[in-house]
């Protein structure tokens, strides 16, 4: 019962890692080229389109069940040869995308969305833009290896439970 379990839940690790990699892409390709592409007026005009929802909505709430889901996938297989990669992602995790993000945009996110041109100038806001710009890539980036290692964890953990029910299997029959 406790093996089923833990394939299901760190399944859905495997999922949840996957949709906010696919989330963080989508940002990437379909959103920030149209909240970036003339800062501080597409700053502004961003603002408004988000006026009921917005990456800020989903990403924070999506970002907690990621680690929770990690953490305790990782408990999960701890004596199993996936923790390694599991303990991976979930650093990268943690490090790469939330410590990231608390320190590098969260204060970009307030310079641009929450001061902006009453507090900044046209020039300091397309410099904090292009910097939040070129973090975001490095985030991707992050998210991405976070998913890849999620998914090896997961292989590997199936492959445990494959071989050992093999071995069991042969046991039985000798």
């Amino acid at each position: 019962m406790r093996d089923r379990f833990t394939f299901v839940w760190s399944l859905g690790y495997v999922w949840v890692a996957m949709v906010a990699f696919g989330g963080i892409l989508v940002d990437s390709i379909v959103i920030y080229p149209n909240v970036f592409h003339d800062p501080p007026a597409s700053l502004e005009g961003s603002m408004d389109f988000f006026l009921i929802t917005g990456p800020a909505d989903l990403f924070p709430p999506l970002g907690a069940a990621t680690v929770i889901a990690g953490a305790v996938t990782l408990v999960l297989v701890w004596r199993t040869s996936a923790r390694l990669w599991i303990g991976g992602s979930l650093l990268t995790l943690v490090l790469g995308e939330f410590l990231f993000s608390m320190l590098f945009f969260w204060p970009r996110n307030d310079i641009m969305f929450e001061e902006g041109i009453a507090v900044h100038s046209v020039e300091f806001l397309r410099e904090t833009a292009a910097q939040f710009q070129a973090g975001h890539w490095v985030r991707l980036a992050m998210s991405g290896v976070t998913a890849t290692l999620v998914l090896i964890g997961f292989l590997r953990y199936h492959r445990d439970r494959v071989i050992a029910a093999t071995e069991q299997k042969k046991l039985v029959t000798a």
